[in-house]
């Protein structure tokens, strides 16, 4: 069996005290350090190959610049982790930086703990990286140009209803949360009916004001109000032979439900201002994320127009009851991305995804497609890692989500072809830097992994889920440290005051 070695890190650097002192602090976690005293040596080593699995690159040297070796070093090897070193904060160092596709940036002086954490966390992007390496997606996405995607048995009840339904004109409710997909629902209805060569218009009901709406659907005559200084047809006489889609038709006025009603019942339309009846010939698709049986019975939705809207439902499920779906809608809307060239990258780390399946999506598919377009815009190499992902997403998904800077598994070295390893004593004339006056600590605390065995030892005993229990203690014990405020305790747990109010909901808790 061969043995396996630990990571290098190659340093790049025309200062050889620097060079020094942080080989020093990275050989403290037993990492090979290798060096290379200018820009135009590291990029050499890099080409020349094997690549190192890191390198720190200073950004101001004699010679080639640290982002000017930074581009090459990209362009040879576009996987490759690079963390810019620069004492001169400035916000352009750090635009360029992230722009040429830098891991991060560290400033100097450099806190050896900050150092290690950064090369932990850069370390475990490289081993994920390398995990997404194999990596297979789940759809093709040019199969499915309704843009709705899913394989759960929920959803195959919603296709099953939407083929049932497209061979008549019956009038259909869709109903669900925002961001479900409702209206590719009525989409799909339409372009599979008989009506697809017709029209087909979606109109926001709760986007247009009360006093426009009945001009929107229904036109208007010249002169009719003030501002009507010519005559308007509506989207009623648009979509005729066609399909209007009424979202969001539980904010509808009462006025213009009695109309909606007369369209349904009659087939006809009047402009406003006008007196002639119009004939159209509509299929009527409606979507609401609203109770409508509590309006009706609120009275503020006409009994008689809900019974005629409501002839077929359609119940789109939130994507929390869909997990096993997540997986493909990620797939598709990456490989979108890419197709559209709003983004390169077209894979997601293992760890990635699993963090993406635990989180609850309270904005539903929206939600979940426009994480997805963030992430892949920012991840730095050709997958989206766990590191990618926000803040708020890893702190809801559970504990196991937020060990970004743990101890990462070692992996083969690689010999960084021009650069040497460091020496074991200082250069001669080197003066010792602030890096070396921090003394290492007598004693380590326990990691983060073996304070989760310890847990997992207790935690076990109990007839309950593990990370719920976690999760509710984390909760409990911020909330009563910081006398139940909520906008302090979002802080120190790294999640938004809307996601931990409603973890507090789900819980069954009270911040008092």
């Amino acid at each position: 069996m061969s043995e396996i070695k630990a990571p290098s890190i190659l340093v790049i650097d025309d200062d050889a005290e620097v060079r020094y002192s942080l080989g020093r602090v990275l050989s403290s976690k037993k990492y090979q350090v290798l060096e290379a005293g200018s820009g135009e040596a590291g990029v050499a080593a890099v080409k020349k190959g094997p690549a190192p699995d890191l390198i720190f690159l200073d950004v101001r040297m004699g010679g080639m610049s640290g982002l000017e070796a930074l581009q090459h070093i990209r362009a040879a090897n576009p996987k490759q982790l690079v963390i810019l070193m620069t004492a001169f904060g400035t916000a352009q160092t750090a635009i360029e930086a992230m722009k040429y596709g830098a891991f991060d940036y560290i400033m100097k002086p450099f806190d050896p703990a900050k150092v290690l954490a950064l090369a932990e966390n850069a370390l475990k992007a490289h081993a994920d990286m390398r995990s997404a390496g194999d990596y297979k997606p789940s759809i093709n996405a040019d199969d499915y140009r309704e843009g709705i995607v899913g394989a759960s048995p929920v959803m195959q009840d919603v296709f099953k209803v939407i083929g049932q339904v497209t061979a008549s004109d019956v009038t259909v409710m869709i109903t669900g949360e925002s961001g479900t997909g409702k209206e590719l629902v009525a989409r799909s209805i339409w372009k599979h009916s008989h009506r697809a060569k017709g029209n087909f218009i979606a109109v926001n009901c709760a986007a247009i004001p009360d006093n426009l709406i009945e001009s929107e659907l229904f036109g208007h005559e010249k002169g009719s109000f003030t501002g009507a200084t010519n005559q308007r047809i509506g989207k009623f006489e648009l979509c005729d032979r066609g399909t209007i889609f009424l979202d969001e038709i539980g904010d509808m006025a009462l006025a213009t439900q009695t109309k909606i009603l007369r369209v349904l019942q009659q087939g006809d339309i009047q402009r406003v201002g006008g007196t002639d009846t119009i004939k159209v010939d509509v299929r009527i698709i409606a979507a609401t994320n609203k109770d409508l049986e509590s309006m009706v019975k609120a009275k503020t939705f006409r009994e008689d127009l809900y019974y005629r809207l409501n002839v077929v439902r359609i119940k789109m499920p939130p994507l929390r009851d869909r997990r096993e779906d997540i997986p493909q809608i990620v797939d598709f809307t990456l490989q979108n991305l890419v197709k559209q060239r709003k983004a390169r990258v077209a894979k997601v780390a293992p760890e990635a995804m699993a963090v993406l399946s635990r989180y609850d999506w309270p904005g539903n598919v929206r939600e979940l497609e426009n994480l997805v377009y963030r992430s892949a815009v920012i991840a730095q190499g050709d997958a989206i890692l766990v590191k990618d992902l926000p803040a708020e997403v890893l702190a809801a998904a559970g504990p196991a989500a937020t060990g970004l800077a743990q101890p990462t598994a070692a992996v083969p070295a690689s010999n960084a072809g021009s650069a040497t390893p460091l020496p074991a004593t200082p250069p001669p004339a080197a003066a010792t830097s602030a890096t070396e006056t921090t003394s290492a600590p007598s004693a380590n605390p326990p990691s983060i992994e073996q304070a989760l065995d310890l847990l997992h030892v207790e935690l076990a005993k109990l007839d309950e889920p593990i990370l719920e229990r976690l999760e509710r203690e984390m909760i409990v014990r911020s909330l009563k440290a910081l006398d139940g405020n909520l906008a302090r305790t979002s802080e120190l747990l790294g999640m938004t005051r809307a996601t931990l109010r409603k973890r507090v909901e789900d819980l069954g808790l009270q911040p008092s």
